[in-house]
């Protein structure tokens, strides 16, 4: 039996201290005995895939295999049956050309363990992989990269001199990441810049607080909201205790660079803002009797409380959960500018030779069944922060919501 996680969540990509995700095990049986078969000489024809209908030659793989055992100039790597396991899993998992369901081989997993269950010392930037570029989802709040001007949508071209395309997307992320107090050079492709540019970050420790509040001007409450995580229903419960004391007039919810986290853990936040028994988002799978609707808990302390979501292109997956469910049951005005747009749900296995996979099980879905994936989602008030507003530290979207809640 493989060792399942039984936890939806929806991470847009590695916060540099890497999430994973999957459900099932065809792929490690299929590729096992795809092995097992080239091991032992057996000569079999083709390979029905019953789930598509097609049949596969599978001599093609075995005359590769044969040249390589043959002819390749490594005679140890040629001959190395668990490198052709994991090089034909991983081959396999590329092939489905969707940067969130990713294999990993033991060393890579157990360092990703290792990353999660010790301090974490990085840049603190959100990535993923599009069109075969490591481009940044977000910087998270606070953190070195954020203070070194790193933004949404930056292509990382180069690490150290390094060029990132020839990198596996695991080497990648582990040359970024490194002792605080170290730097790390990132080149950068920005759209609108004419030419690349080249970012020194001084690495550090990463603590990210889920939630952050305070009263503001004309007694209005502002909540930051920076990730989904275990703690954050308890953390925002929190917040949400000390705001009401102070009897607000209307609540800022800022969900900009927030990108995802767990899937019920934005349920959860969602109820606080959502009376009644009505949907918080869809799930939908290959399977109809595995979809499943998620449902508000019917207690929510700010149903009434005049509200204002920010959001930006670094708010993703479970932020857009969030802001999703506030649009489409009218519950609060959306400002800023269009989110990233991650509406797919991953889980996670981990084998039992200690590999894991992490694969796409399902689509998420808004309340009114809007697919936001590769889309996002556009604000009911689209304000833009500009550079020039950013050097100025004048934070025009901010002050667009303070001056609708106080006009109420």
């Amino acid at each position: 039996m493989y060792a399942r996680k039984h936890v939806i969540f929806m991470s847009v990509g590695f916060i540099l201290f890497f999430l994973f995700g999957w459900k099932g095990a065809e792929f490690h049986y299929t590729s096992q005995n795809l092995l097992i078969r080239a091991d032992q000489g057996l000569q079999e024809n083709s390979l029905d895939t019953s789930n598509t209908g097609n049949t596969v030659d599978m001599n093609l793989y075995l005359d590769v295999r044969d040249e390589i055992e043959l002819n390749y100039v490594d005679l140890e790597k040629a001959f190395d049956d668990e490198n052709l396991l994991y090089g034909s899993i991983k081959g396999m998992v590329g092939s489905l050309d969707d940067p969130y369901t990713v294999f990993m081989n033991p060393e890579e997993t157990k360092q990703f363990e290792d990353n999660l269950n010790g301090s974490l010392d990085g840049i603190g930037a959100e990535l993923t992989v599009e069109d075969g570029f490591l481009k940044v989802v977000s910087p998270l709040k606070d953190s070195p990269a954020e203070a070194a001007g790193l933004k949404p949508g930056d292509i990382i071209f180069k690490i150290d001199g390094e060029i990132t395309s020839e990198m596996t997307l695991f080497d990648a992320i582990m040359n970024i990441r490194g002792a605080r107090g170290t730097s790390v050079v990132l080149t950068i492709i920005r759209e609108n810049e004419v030419d690349p540019l080249e970012i020194e970050i001084i690495r550090d420790e990463i603590l990210i607080e889920s939630v952050t509040f305070e009263m503001m001007e004309s007694d209005i409450a502002y909540i930051s909201l920076n990730q989904f995580t275990d703690n954050t229903t308890a953390e925002f419960e929190e917040a949400v205790r000390e705001i009401l004391l102070n009897n607000p007039k209307g609540l800022i919810l800022d969900l900009r660079y927030n990108g995802g986290g767990y899937l019920d853990i934005a349920v959860e936040i969602v109820s606080e803002f959502i009376d009644g028994y009505v949907p918080a988002v869809s799930m939908k799978t290959r399977h109809i009797a595995e979809d499943e609707i998620f449902y508000v808990k019917n207690n929510a302390k700010l149903g009434t409380l005049p509200l204002v979501v920010l959001v930006n292109n670094g708010s993703a997956s479970a932020a857009e959960i969030l802001a999703g469910a506030i649009q489409d049951h009218k519950r609060g005005i959306i400002m800023g500018e269009q989110t990233f747009g991650k509406g797919s749900v991953q889980e996670v296995i981990f084998l039992n030779d200690g590999s894991s996979l992490r694969m796409t099980i399902a689509k998420w879905l808004t309340p009114s069944g809007r697919d936001i994936d590769e889309v996002g989602i556009m604000p009911d008030r689209i304000i833009e922060l500009t550079k020039e507003d950013m050097l100025a530290e004048n934070d025009t979207q901010l002050n667009e919501a303070l001056e609708y809640l106080n006009n109420l």
